[in-house]
């Protein structure tokens, strides 16, 4: 079951997810992966502070993505260690 307050991250194909959170009035957004079968890796968390909409600063969108690489590497040793078992 998903929070309400989650959705697809725009531009990271499927698996890719944004919860986002309203405190003491700031914005607040983590991000997470869950296309991995035994694992969920969060990628990023951060408190928005754009005033140009809505739209997630170009900063937070690399590293979520060198984020996103340095998982999917890492799920992959995981997955070949347990299969050496």
């Amino acid at each position: 079951m998903r929070p309400n307050s989650a959705k697809p991250l725009s531009g990271f194909g499927s698996g890719v997810w944004e919860l986002l959170a309203q405190f003491d009035g700031n914005a607040y957004r983590a991000i997470y992966v869950i296309r991995f079968a035994r694992a969920v890796y969060v990628l990023h968390a951060f408190q928005k502070k754009s005033k140009r909409g809505i739209a997630t600063p170009q900063t937070d969108v690399a590293l979520i993505r060198r984020r996103l690489a340095d998982a999917t590497e890492d799920y992959a040793k995981l997955c070949n260690e347990e299969t050496k078992r």
